[in-house]
């Protein structure tokens, strides 16, 4: 499986997909569009940034681009949704 890291988008595109997959940003963090409330890490409770978020292919669950994010999801992946 594979991380797509953002880092390199552009903003513009990195807004464009998070509005696809039902989330908004104000331009820092990643935020639901519906409250603004800033979206965080399901694994260390970080607030996601726009600059450091990662997603991986098939999925919706936006992370923290940091290694204890990645390999509680892949963790969790391997043992079923």
């Amino acid at each position: 499986m594979e991380l797509i890291a953002m880092k390199d988008l552009p903003t513009e595109s990195k807004t464009m997909l998070l509005r696809e997959l039902g989330y908004d940003s104000d331009g820092k963090f990643v935020v639901d569009p519906k409250t603004r409330e800033r979206v965080r890490d399901r694994y260390t409770n970080d607030e996601v940034k726009l600059s450091n978020m990662a997603i991986f292919p098939g999925s919706t669950v936006l992370l923290d681009d940091n290694p204890i994010s990645i390999a509680s999801y892949l963790e969790d992946y391997q043992n079923g949704p």
